[in-house]
């Protein structure tokens, strides 16, 4: 029987891209999209890559008794979002992932200390698991309710944690630079991702204090400078991360460790290479290096990785797929588009 799946934010890139990956999906059918700012509209005006896929489809906009019959719910909102919706959600039982930074972080004054504002329903926070499943793959699978990581933190995390873990990095050293594609700030028309801002151009932003900061301190168990940037392409990150080194060690001793970190796992590839956004292009695919650099005693790691899929729509149903017992790998592929 197939899983009916509610999209929040169904008319957001996230959300196309969730719908993308549900048409591959064999047990995920979605039957419910909700979306404010297109309610009433078609999917195919909205989403028109999808007419084929989703023939007679609407956004509409929510009520709760459009939950009914749900299985899965899956939210791709803005950060506040979430927290109005959780309880009425969780209430009925529903399988539910998040998107949105609003259950990510477990403390409610650490949420209030990097969005600025009071975390409106503190008492779900412990309820959610922290959404990366290389690192969190059995909490996940016991869970009904799942925080998806941000793609800025996947990328950091998935890069640095085996070399924290094995000891090869200072904790209190980590620096984080990481560039995304314009999709990453979403649908909403603004001035910093028009035409004319992004083309011919690369800038940081969120400077000391980005948000994602604090998931990446968190999973980390570090200290850490994170400056993202923002990439003239569509889609896409690229994270640089450093760190100093606890001891002299072999060039190879960092790429060592990703190796036996991910051996067994689907959607991570370590290469000698040095990766690139195109590699993981569509994909689910995580694509990571890392080397000790002698002359000065600091250690390299680098992801690449797609931000609307491992980073946030892939994710969700990788997630998704633990959640409900389905094979990990269900509807997800791990294979960029090239050129």
């Amino acid at each position: 029987m197939s899983i009916r799946v509610a999209i929040f934010g169904a008319s957001g890139f996230v959300g196309a891209e969730l719908l993308r990956l549900c048409a591959a999906h064999p047990e995920l059918e979605p039957s419910r999209l909700f979306g404010d700012s297109q309610a009433g509209s078609a999917l195919a005006a909205v989403h028109p890559q999808l007419a084929l896929a989703y023939p007679g489809a609407f956004v509409e906009r929510f009520s709760p008794d459009a939950l009914t019959g749900i299985d899965l719910v899956f939210a791709a909102l803005p950060h506040g979002q979430s927290q109005t919706l959780a309880s009425e959600i969780l209430g009925r039982d529903i399988a539910f992932v998040d998107l949105g930074a609003d259950f990510r972080l477990r403390d409610a004054d650490v949420y209030q200390q990097w969005y600025g504002e009071p975390h409106h329903a503190p008492e779900l926070l412990d309820r959610f698991v922290y959404g990366i499943p290389e690192l969190h793959r059995a909490a996940i699978a016991a869970s009904r309710c799942v925080a998806a990581a941000g793609c800025y933190p996947t990328a950091a995390i998935l890069a640095l944690k085996p070399l924290v873990d094995a000891g090869l990095v200072d904790p209190a050293s980590l620096v984080v630079d990481a560039a995304s594609g314009v999709t990453g700030a979403g649908r909403a028309l603004k001035e910093s991702s028009h035409f004319n801002t992004v083309a011919e151009s690369f800038s940081a932003y969120g400077l000391l204090n980005h948000r994602h900061t604090a998931e990446m301190e968190a999973s980390l168990g570090a200290r850490v400078l994170f400056t993202p940037h923002l990439l003239p392409i569509n889609r896409g990150i690229l994270a640089t991360c450093y760190g100093t080194a606890t001891r002299e060690m072999d060039a190879g001793a960092p790429l060592e460790a990703l190796r036996a970190a991910y051996a067994d796992e689907p959607f991570v590839h370590v290469t000698d290479q040095s990766p690139a956004t195109k590699w993981t292009l569509g994909s689910n695919a995580v694509h990571v290096t890392a080397r000790y650099d002698p002359r000065t005693g600091r250690v390299l790691a680098i992801s690449a990785l797609d931000n609307l899929v491992k980073g946030a729509a892939g994710q969700m149903i990788q997630c998704a797929n633990l959640m409900l017992g389905f094979d990990e790998r269900a509807g997800l592929s791990t294979v960029g588009v090239y050129p």
